[in-house]
């Protein structure tokens, strides 16, 4: 066999080894086509996404109420889950849907696309916002169901208090701009770990626990643990939070601002 006859030979055994495209890496078996999700499946990752999210936040809280007394060592414990839960959770959905679980995200980053750059649109916002809520409300359920508690009780924790509200604007404030900065970066690779750190440590350094997240708010209300929010407190938290991302949107357009193109 000659030189050209051999190399003739190999490169037919690698097109019937690789018929679609050479030696290039094929897709894993059952892992997702490079294309975009369907609406359905976004719809049902934020919902999924978000009842996990919550799940772990009231379940970490019961779990360790249950095993300590002292409330540091609680919101120790809470604060832990809730960061190594995140990460996890954004990491396997948010290539479906971004991986939002949180409505003023959903806002956020509508209103940064509504002139037509990337984001979600008004339709897929309208549909990501009520998945979440209903999704936050089932993990705090299955929460709930998983210890032995009241399925629903409404929370007495009253978080009326005015420092309370100021955490929860700062908290949500810093969230969006993480977010946000991370894209206009193009760094949302490292969002996983990013997000997952500042929610922890935003646990510590705001005086609300940062929920910053209407959602999961709206959720804790549902539940009388170590996590809960009294329903007579929602309002303000809300309205806080929305308040909140505002600022940190103006915080992006600030600190990021695109400079003009250099001539050349």
């Amino acid at each position: 066999m000659t030189a050209t006859e051999a190399t003739e030979h190999d490169e037919a055994e690698e097109s019937a080894i690789a018929p679609t495209g050479g030696t290039e890496p094929q897709p894993a078996p059952g892992a997702i086509p490079p294309q975009m999700p369907p609406l359905l499946a976004k719809a049902a990752a934020e919902l999924v996404g978000t009842a996990a999210l919550v799940a772990v936040v009231v379940g970490s809280g019961i779990q360790a109420t249950e095993l300590t007394k002292d409330v540091g060592l609680q919101l120790l414990a809470n604060s832990t889950a809730t960061v190594f839960g995140l990460g996890v959770l954004i990491l396997l959905l948010g290539p479906v849907s971004g991986a939002h679980f949180n409505p003023v995200v959903t806002l956020a980053e509508w209103w940064t696309a509504r002139r037509g750059g990337p984001g979600v649109t008004v339709r897929e916002a309208a549909v990501y916002v009520p998945a979440q809520v209903v999704g936050a409300i089932l993990g705090a359920v299955l929460a709930d169901a998983m210890f032995g508690e009241p399925l629903v009780k409404w929370s007495t924790h009253d978080r009326s208090a005015g420092h309370l509200l100021l955490g929860e604007v700062v908290a949500t404030a810093g969230l969006i701009l993480l977010i946000f900065g991370l894209a206009r970066t193009d760094r949302l690779r490292f969002a996983p770990v990013a997000v997952a750190s500042y929610i922890g440590a935003a646990y510590w350094f705001t005086s609300s626990t940062s929920f910053a997240n209407p959602a999961v708010t709206i959720s804790r209300a549902f539940t009388d643990t170590f996590a809960g929010i009294a329903p007579g407190s929602l309002a303000g938290f809300i309205a806080m939070q929305l308040i909140g991302a505002a600022a940190g949107l103006a915080l992006v357009a600030l600190i990021f601002m695109r400079g003009r193109e250099t001539a050349r």
